[in-house]
């Protein structure tokens, strides 16, 4: 079964964000699912050591074809006691992209952010940076 993602949506995702997720999605077949969650994750990742910032993708299923819902990049935030939090948070139900450090963007802002964002995940997957994780809901 192929997975068809409407890639119409607003923030605009790159092309190279949805070539990722095809690729993710290629062997996956969600029978009655009618969500799916991606979950990349970097193993060593930690407060103490840095690394690559957990991402997790959520799509839901629209009559024929899967819609982003969310992507949202995690981060440890805190002293003395880290806690992971959204970093960054690209909400296409409201159409609209958090960032922790400046909360709500405007839609330039907003699209500048996710622009930066969906390159560097790009390239630290192809880095093999990440661990994938697939839920069915």
């Amino acid at each position: 079964m192929t997975i068809q993602l409407n890639k119409d949506q607003v923030p605009n995702m790159p092309s190279a964000f949805y070539q990722l997720l095809e690729q993710q999605l290629k062997n996956l077949d969600p029978k009655e699912a009618n969500a799916i969650t991606l979950n990349f994750r970097d193993p060593d990742y930690s407060a103490e050591n840095g690394g690559f910032h957990p991402v997790e993708v959520r799509l839901e299923k629209q009559q024929d074809h899967w819609r982003l819902v969310y992507v949202t990049d995690f981060a440890y935030h805190g002293h003395p006691y880290p806690e992971l939090v959204k970093d960054i948070d690209i909400c296409f139900n409201s159409k609209q992209v958090y960032s922790v450090f400046s909360g709500w963007m405007s839609q330039q802002e907003g699209q500048g952010l996710v622009n930066l964002f969906s390159r560097n995940f790009v390239a630290y997957h192809q880095m093999a940076a990440y661990q994938v994780a697939h839920c069915l809901g």
